[in-house]
């Protein structure tokens, strides 16, 4: 696996690119991934602070990642602030931990996990972060199987 350490600004889209917080990946780097561009990373900033992230389109051929503002504010820095980071494949292809109570719903209903397993990553992830706010256990298998349910839907209109 390979771990890129880079140094770069602090930067920020404008506005209507949706105003993010980012650092810029080098399209020879992505290439690198044996995903390419649909590769989940492991960021760590400063030797501190590590989050899972996705690589977007910057517009000019190389790509970008995403920094929260929170992680920006922990490490007291600021837009244009020079900052250490390094990058690394994330060893979870979903770049989230699936709930256990999601885990033993697709292991015990086999039309549930046939579902599951014919979703995108990015569909995966909007389940997992769907349910995983919610307290109640019941709720969350209910939602669940509504989301897949849907999700089910949509993959018979495409003809998947």
């Amino acid at each position: 696996m390979h771990i890129f350490k880079l140094r770069q600004p602090i930067r920020k889209l404008e506005k209507r690119k949706g105003g993010y917080y980012y650092f810029e990946i080098d399209a020879k780097i992505v290439d690198t991934f044996a995903k390419k561009r649909s590769t989940r990373l492991v960021c760590t900033l400063e030797d501190s602070i590590s989050y899972s992230c996705g690589l977007n389109h910057l517009g000019n051929g190389n790509f970008f990642i995403i920094v929260a503002n929170k992680y920006i504010q922990g490490l007291k820095k600021d837009l244009g602030d020079e900052t250490s980071f390094e990058i690394k494949e994330d060893p979870n292809p979903l770049g989230v931990e699936i709930p256990e109570v999601l885990k033993v719903l697709l292991s015990q209903d086999e039309h549930a996990n046939s579902i599951f397993q014919a979703l995108s990553d990015g569909k995966k992830r909007s389940l997992i972060y769907t349910i995983k706010p919610i307290k109640d256990i019941d709720k969350q298998v209910q939602r669940s199987l509504a989301f897949l349910a849907e999700e089910e839907q949509k993959l018979k209109k495409k003809g998947k």
